[in-house]
């Protein structure tokens, strides 16, 4: 255990750690506005009591995601200085950008979305929400970029141990970019999706406040509905690009070893078990053309295999990616399935309140589905950053350059620091989350009028009316 592997392992576990938290306030920020404004469209208090009982989630994963984010950025510095050194002039003004124009804007007003129910009027209270939501999305939009960039390094050329950039557009969109950024934004409002959808499958079984919960259940359902199957169709993208500009990455995931002779299709592994230090797999199960179906939409079209590279460029651990590759695959298919089904029963009128309860089954998969988007997002970033190595720039920099020089145990005491640090964290938003889940929504909450009066009369004579919050 050197410096550099337990500078990959900090690295991996704050990072796997950290990402759990933004998924859910970027797709539930989004769901908050849409509570906003079918409130003010249509008047009706439930919406307004939707949009209050859900944005303590938002802010409790809100805080969490803040603190347990922190780290990373120090590790770049700490771990990471050489890679820090060589790719800053490009890497640290995304990261500039992702808190300068991202964090700050959704930082900025968040405040006013919490404490101005009452202080603002409704429309500007949807504005703040929207501010919110759009800078938690151009959060993840700049972080994608740097982490795309990584994967695609494109816009200039390195030269004297540095990146000099010479087309900015062409490094921020780089051929990894624009699927990277809509599949990761798709992954968010998904799991969001199934967060949502769980949790008032949840209180509904219970038999709790089952109108208000049937109300952002059949939300999160028609959403998922549009959401599922564009997920599938953006993966099947990525999946190409993958094959197209990092050949070694998509063979690694798919246990491919030999590219397919001309006009011979390259058969898919269903399930193998790939071997690296005997380069084949010890056994699989195969659809022939699949695979050549699958990387390049044509039925003979060429696969590269993983033996055309050096054993020292191929990705390490192939049973994770292969199988990890799968687990988020397979899970595109069973929320699209769940979504079938919930569309189902809504076209037989079951999803209303008198009959929802019936269907304790599918009430159960909903809840049984909640952590399945948090597991598909973590297994696509362990495809991702896996299936890059050894390098940390893709094709230009190995991960073992980029590490500092530094002791061994300093690397494992920060690491230990990082553990108990995300333990606590931890501990508080269960202790959080269970207040929330046990108090349920505010079913006697009124809302503020849609149409405010003047906040300050036009009689001098007059007092100002009282702008109380709740």
């Amino acid at each position: 255990m050197n410096a550099l592997i337990l500078s990959r392992i900090q690295f991996a576990l704050t990072a796997m750690f950290h990402i759990l938290w933004p998924v859910l306030t970027i797709g539930l920020s989004i769901f908050l506005v849409i509570l906003e404004a079918l409130w003010i469209r249509t008047g009706r208090d439930d919406y307004y009591r939707h949009a209050r009982f859900w944005s303590k989630l938002f802010i409790l994963n809100f805080g969490i995601g803040v603190a347990s984010g922190v780290p990373l950025e120090f590790e770049f510095g700490a771990n990471w200085s050489h890679f820090s050194t060589v790719a800053g002039d490009f890497f640290g003004n995304i990261l500039g950008f992702e808190g300068a124009m991202a964090f700050m804007l959704e930082a900025g007003f968040l405040g006013l979305m919490l404490f101005g129910w009452r202080r603002l009027n409704p429309k500007i209270h949807l504005f703040a929400t929207t501010m919110v939501a759009l800078g938690a999305s151009l959060s993840a939009f700049w972080i994608m970029v740097a982490n795309s960039w990584m994967q695609t390094p494109a816009g200039g050329y390195f030269a004297r141990g540095h990146f000099v950039i010479t087309n900015y557009l062409a490094a921020i969109f780089n051929p990894d970019t624009l699927w990277s950024v809509t599949h990761m934004w798709v992954a968010c409002l998904e799991t969001s999706l199934l967060v949502i959808a769980g949790l008032s499958a949840w209180f509904i079984r219970r038999g709790r406040a089952k109108e208000f919960f049937l109300v952002s259940l059949r939300l999160a359902l028609i959403t998922a509905l549009v959401v599922a199957p564009t997920q599938i169709w953006l993966g099947d993208g990525s999946g190409r690009t993958v094959f197209r500009y990092q050949p070694a990455k998509g063979a690694a995931i798919e246990g491919h070893w030999t590219t397919n002779a001309p006009g011979h299709g390259a058969a898919w592994a269903l399930v193998a078990w790939p071997d690296q230090s005997a380069q084949r797999n010890l056994w699989a199960i195969k659809i022939p053309h699949a695979l050549s179906l699958l990387a390049t939409h044509r039925w003979n079209g060429r696969v590269v295999g993983l033996r055309r590279f050096p054993r020292a460029d191929q990705p390490p651990l192939l049973p994770l990616l292969f199988y990890a590759f799968r687990i988020m695959v397979a899970i595109g298919f069973i929320v699209l399935g769940l979504a079938l089904w919930s569309a189902w029963l809504w076209w037989r009128h079951e999803l209303v309140p008198e009959r929802v309860g019936h269907h304790r089954r599918w009430l159960t998969a909903w809840i049984l589905a909640l952590p399945l988007g948090y597991v598909a997002v973590e297994c696509g970033w362990i495809v991702r950053e896996v299936g890059r190595q050894p390098w940390i720039i893709y094709g230009i920099m190995r991960t073992a350059q980029g590490v500092s020089k530094i002791p061994t145990g300093d690397v494992l005491f920060s690491s230990l620091g990082y553990i108990i640090l995300y333990s606590l964290l931890v501990t508080a938003f269960v202790v959080f989350f269970r207040r929330i889940m046990r108090q349920g929504p505010d079913l006697t909450l009124t809302p503020p009028p849609l149409h405010p009066p003047v906040p300050f009369a036009l009689d001098a004579q007059a007092k100002p009316h009282a702008l109380e919050d709740d």
